[in-house]
């Protein structure tokens, strides 16, 4: 398919390896393997020297039915698939806008940096809200993704989009104005003991009156602490601000 060369920027382009470069990766799939049977998210690998997935887990949730192998065959004509075009054209503007961000950076700092938004999986009648997370695994001498790790789960959102940029260690991170192609430098939410603690806790299944028991305080006092955390993180409920603090290593 021509189309699929739309989610490889020119920016990015892997022409050729060192031997250095190659003895880098080493045996690295079976360290993925594991994680991958210790999670309901699914993982595949990029290779963008060779413009394909040379790993995908077996974890259903990205597979739309299909086995690795298949969406291994498949690479990025999987996204002509089973993504919808309004969706499948916001991912080709996340791909240049993000590979725009990402040359400007220095080289020493770029393996540091992750990218997630999301978007819909649809197979037949069935339509599923994902969250996608990318970040580089290897990098060649002149700063190129060489391969990237992509994580996949559900997504605690309504709508495609939400399009976010961080880096490791850093209080702040980047939210993308696809319109206007511009990244907005926000801080992370800094949450108190008590907020982190009533997360945990609903984390664990528990309901407000446990929660309120085992904190020692009032049912109301655990409600105040919720909207709290509501207004801090811009969230609607327990579920997003467990999948904001869990995204955001709050926790």
């Amino acid at each position: 398919m021509d189309e699929i060369h739309k989610f490889f920027s020119g920016k990015n382009t892997v022409d050729y390896l060192s031997e250095e470069e190659y003895a880098q990766s080493g045996n690295y799939l079976e360290t993925l393997r594991a994680v991958s049977r210790l999670s309901y998210m699914s993982m595949y690998v990029i290779d963008y020297q060779r413009r394909e997935f040379e790993y995908v887990s077996d974890n259903p949730l990205f597979l739309c039915n299909h086995t690795p192998s298949e969406v291994m065959a498949m690479g990025y004509a999987f996204y002509f698939k089973y993504v919808s075009k309004q969706d499948l054209e916001m991912l080709i503007r996340i791909n240049e806008i993000g590979f725009e961000f990402f040359n400007r950076t220095p080289l020493q700092d770029r393996k540091n940096y992750s990218i997630s938004y999301d978007f819909n999986l649809q197979t037949g009648k069935d339509k599923i809200l994902i969250n996608h997370k990318l970040t580089p695994i290897f990098i060649t001498s002149e700063g190129k993704i060489w391969k990237a790790l992509c994580v996949v789960s559900l997504s605690s959102n309504a709508d495609s989009g939400n399009i976010l940029l961080s880096k490791t260690g850093e209080d702040s991170f980047w939210e993308l104005d696809l319109a206007g192609g511009v990244w907005n430098k926000m801080d992370k939410s800094r949450l108190t003991e008590r907020e982190l603690q009533t997360v945990r806790l609903h984390a664990q299944g528990l309901t407000i009156g446990q929660i309120a028991d085992r904190m020692c305080i009032a049912v109301d006092t655990v409600k105040f602490h919720r909207r709290k955390l509501f207004d801090k993180l811009h969230v609607k409920n327990m579920g997003e601000a467990l999948a904001y603090v869990k995204n955001n290593k709050l926790l």
